[in-house]
């Protein structure tokens, strides 16, 4: 069996989940998705204060009192940040598939988080590597649940259940 190395990302956490066959294989359900990592983004944790001078935005006073509005690039900022985390989710990506001499790596994020980590991986990753993307938010899955949505996509295998 190929080493599956699969990661989960949304905005605020990436999870590093790995297919491991299990150690009992004729007593136990084999194989099984085991968590190995969660990584936080730490912008994503910040609230609006800690992030901006001013939680308001686009709006300021005039001399005569006036309001008028602005674009203070604060979209620009939170893509900045993303693509940082992008970075963060990339560098443990490839320690992980070198220490667990991964040949398949599964993606699973938001369309706009997925662009950022096919951005950030494509000069870093081993082509022999194998890249399998999924465009959808599935952070909130626990292991298993993840594992029989992926299998029922077909994009990894099933576990083996033992019937006793």
């Amino acid at each position: 069996m190929s080493i599956f190395l699969i990661a989960v990302i949304d905005g605020k956490k990436a999870r590093f989940l790995t297919l491991e066959p299990s150690a009992l294989p004729e007593y136990q359900s084999s194989p099984n998705l085991t968590e190995h990592e969660v990584l936080l983004n730490s912008a994503k944790e910040l609230s609006g204060q800690e992030l901006w001078a001013s939680t308001k935005t686009g709006r300021n006073r005039g001399v005569a009192g006036q309001a008028h509005s602005y674009d203070d690039h604060r979209d620009n900022h939170m893509l900045e940040f993303e693509r940082r985390f992008a970075h963060t989710v990339s560098n443990k990506i490839i320690n992980l598939t070198q220490v667990k001499r991964v040949q398949q790596l599964l993606l699973i994020a938001e369309s706009q988080i997925l662009g950022l980590m096919r951005e950030s991986l494509a000069s870093v990753l081993p082509k022999n590597i194998h890249v399998n993307e999924l465009a959808k938010n599935l952070c909130h899955l626990k292991p298993h649940e993840l594992h029989e949505y992926l299998a029922h996509k077909q994009l990894l295998p099933a576990s083996k259940r033992i019937s006793g």
